[in-house]
C-alpha cells in the first residue's frame, strides 16, 4: 500500500481527474435571452447594455476592437470564447495579463489541462501533490514547469535582441503551428489572423520564468522584452483608428495601458479620439478609488474613454460573458467586418 493510501490521503491522479470543459458560444444562441435581460433590472440590465453595445463595435466599420483579458476566466472555461472573438473576427487586438495568455492559453496548446476543483481543499495537501489551485480549479505544477521550459526553449532559438511582448508571442504562434498538441490556442489563431497580443507585464507569468531561465544559460547573448517599444506599437494601432471600442474582462494593468494609448498618442503630437466605446466586465470594488484600474466614467476625466457608450457590468466574468460573446455571433454583424490585419503593420 502506497503511504499516500496508508494515511487516508489523495493522489494526484485523485485530484486531476476532471478536466475543465470550454464553452462553446457557437453551440447555443443567447439572442432571446439578452433581449429579456434588458426588461429587467440590476445586472441583468447592465449585461444587456454591455451586449447592445459590443454589438455597436462590431457593426462599426471604422472601430478597433481592443479585448482585454485580466484574471483567471480562461482556465475557468472562457478560453475559447477569445479564440472565437478571434477567429470570427469580433477582435482586432488583445491586451492581456501574461498569465492569461501564457500559464493558461500555451500551457493548453501544450497539450496540458486545467482540472476542476474546490476552493474548500486543503492546501498543504494540494502543496505536497505539487498541483496549485486557482480558487476551484487545479493545475498540474510539474506541466506548468514544462510551460515554463518551452518559454526557454523559444528564446533560446531567437536572434538575441529586444523583443516587445507582441514580438515574443508572435514566435510563440510560429512554434504552435509546428508543435501544438491542441490545436485552435488563442495564441495560434491569432497568429493565423493577424492579431497581435500584447502583455505589458509579461514577465508576470510562466514567461518570466522561462525568460530567466534563457538569460541566465546566455548571459552575454540573450533576448529581453522591450516594454516601452510595446507601448509605442500599441499606441500606433490607436493612431492607425478611425475610431475604437473596448472590451475589458476584469482591469489591472491591461485596461490602462489600452486606455493610456490615448494620452500617449496626444504627447506624440497626434489628433485621436478618446476610446468611443468601452464595456468591461468586474468584481471590482471602486470604494479604494480604483476599481481595477478606475471605472469608465473616471477615465473619461482623463480623456481616455467616451461617456456616451460605456458600460460597467459588475458580475463575474464566467457567469455573463458566454451570454454577450453568443448574442454577438448569432447577431452575425461580424461576417460583413473587414479584418484589420495589424499584426502586418510592424513588418
Amino acid at each position: 500500500m502506497s503511504e499516500d493510501k496508508k494515511f487516508g490521503h489523495n493522489s494526484k491522479k485523485d485530484f486531476l481527474k476532471n478536466p475543465v470543459q470550454h464553452i462553446d458560444i457557437t453551440s447555443f444562441d443567447s439572442q432571446k435571452i439578452i433581449a429579456s435581460m434588458e426588461k429587467m433590472s440590476f445586472v441583468s440590465r447592465e449585461t444587456a447594455n454591455a451586449a447592445k453595445i459590443y454589438n455597436q463595435m462590431i457593426k462599426d466599420k471604422d472601430c478597433t476592437i481592443f479585448l482585454t483579458l485580466a484574471g483567471s476566466t480562461s482556465a475557468a472555461g472562457c478560453m475559447h470564447i477569445y479564440r472565437d472573438m478571434v477567429k470570427y473576427n469580433m477582435v482586432d487586438a488583445i491586451v492581456a495579463t501574461g498569465a492569461s495568455i501564457i500559464d493558461m492559453d500555451f500551457f493548453e496548446a501544450l497539450g496540458f489541462k486545467h482540472y476542476q476543483g474546490s476552493q474548500f481543499q486543503d492546501d498543504t495537501e494540494l502543496r505536497k501533490n505539487y498541483i496549485d489551485r486557482i480558487y476551484d480549479t487545479y493545475i498540474d505544477e510539474d506541466e506548468l514547469q514544462i510551460c515554463d521550459k518551452k518559454i526557454c526553449e523559444i528564446a533560446d532559438g531567437l536572434d538575441p535582441r529586444n523583443y516587445t511582448s507582441r514580438e515574443f508571442i508572435h514566435e510563440m504562434g510560429k512554434y504552435l503551428k509546428k508543435n501544438s498538441i491542441k490545436k485552435d490556442s488563442l495564441i495560434e489563431t491569432a497568429f493565423d489572423h493577424n492579431v497581435p497580443i500584447f502583455c505589458p507585464a509579461f514577465t508576470d507569468s510562466s514567461a518570466g520564468f522561462g525568460l530567466v531561465i534563457h538569460q541566465e544559460k546566455n548571459p552575454k547573448k540573450h533576448i529581453t522584452i522591450d516594454s516601452i517599444r510595446e507601448f509605442r506599437e500599441l499606441t500606433e494601432i490607436k493612431i492607425k483608428s478611425k475610431s475604437s471600442g473596448l472590451f475589458m474582462i476584469g482591469g489591472g494593468v491591461p485596461k490602462n495601458f489600452i486606455q493610456d494609448t490615448v494620452i500617449c498618442a496626444e504627447l506624440l503630437g497626434k489628433e485621436v479620439e478618446m476610446h468611443k466605446y468601452a464595456v468591461q466586465i468586474s468584481v471590482a470594488d471602486s470604494r479604494d478609488g480604483a476599481c481595477s484600474s478606475s471605472t469608465l466614467k473616471e477615465a473619461s476625466s482623463w480623456g481616455k474613454v467616451d461617456v456616451t457608450k460605456e458600460q460597467m457590468v459588475f458580475a463575474e466574468a464566467t457567469s455573463v460573458l458566454p451570454l454577450i460573446a453568443s448574442d454577438a455571433y448569432h447577431k452575425g454583424a461580424w461576417k460583413n467586418r473587414d479584418r484589420k490585419n495589424f499584426t502586418k503593420i510592424f513588418g
